[in-house]
C-alpha cells in the first residue's frame, strides 16, 4: 500500500461535498490550474489508446482479412502508447497509485507522515526538474532524426517526457504546499 493511499484510510472519510481545506487564493488558483491541465490531459490519454487501439485492430484486420498492413502500424502504435503512458504518469502523482514500502511511515504519528510526505514531493519536485533537463537534452539531440516510416522527428517521443516531467513536478509542487489532503473531496 502507498504512503498516500495508508494516509487517506487513516483519517476519516470525506463527505460528497466537502472540499480541501482553505489555503488561500494564490494555493486554490493553482490547484484549479492543475486540475485544468488534469482534464485536458485525460483526454488526451483517451484519444493516444484509443488511436491506438483503432490502429493494431486495422492492422490486424488488414493482415489477416486483406494481405495486406500499413507501414507505420508498429511505429504509430508504439507513439500512440507512449504519449498516453507519459501523459498519464501525472494522474497516478496525483492520487498517490505507486509503488511504495510504507511500513516504517505507517508506525510515525501523523505530523511527522505528513512531514515526510511534504518532504518527499518536494525531493520529487526537484526529481522531475531533473526528469526534465534529461528529456531537453534527448529532445534536441533527436531532433534531426526522423521516423523510418513517417516523416516526423524522432524526438516526439521525448516531447512526452518533457511534457510528464512538467506536469508531475507541478502535481508535486502542490502536494509539497497543500500536504496529502490537497485533492481531499475531488474525485480523482
Amino acid at each position: 500500500m502507498s504512503k498516500a493511499q495508508s494516509t487517506a484510510l487513516s483519517r476519516p472519510l470525506a463527505a460528497a461535498g466537502d472540499a480541501a481545506p482553505d489555503r488561500g487564493g494564490a494555493f486554490l488558483a493553482f490547484r484549479q490550474l492543475i486540475a485544468s491541465i488534469d482534464r485536458i490531459t485525460y483526454w488526451g490519454i483517451v484519444a493516444a489508446m484509443g488511436l491506438m487501439s483503432v490502429l493494431v485492430a486495422l492492422q490486424v484486420f488488414m493482415r489477416y482479412a486483406l494481405g495486406s498492413s500499413i507501414d507505420s502500424a508498429d511505429e504509430l502504435s508504439r507513439l500512440f502508447f507512449v504519449w498516453g503512458i507519459f501523459l498519464a504518469i501525472p494522474h497516478g502523482v496525483r492520487s498517490g497509485v505507486h509503488v511504495g514500502i510504507d511500513l516504517f511511515v505507517s508506525m510515525l504519528p501523523q505530523g511527522a507522515r505528513e512531514f515526510l510526505f511534504r518532504a518527499m514531493a518536494a525531493l520529487g519536485t526537484v526529481l522531475m526538474v531533473m526528469v526534465m533537463v534529461g528529456g531537453w537534452a534527448a529532445t534536441v539531440d533527436r531532433w534531426p532524426e526522423l521516423m523510418p516510416t513517417i516523416p516526423l522527428t524522432s524526438a516526439v517521443y521525448y516531447i512526452a517526457v518533457l511534457i510528464c516531467g512538467m506536469h508531475s513536478l507541478l502535481h508535486l509542487a502542490l502536494l509539497a504546499w497543500g500536504g496529502s489532503d490537497t485533492w481531499q473531496g475531488d474525485e480523482a
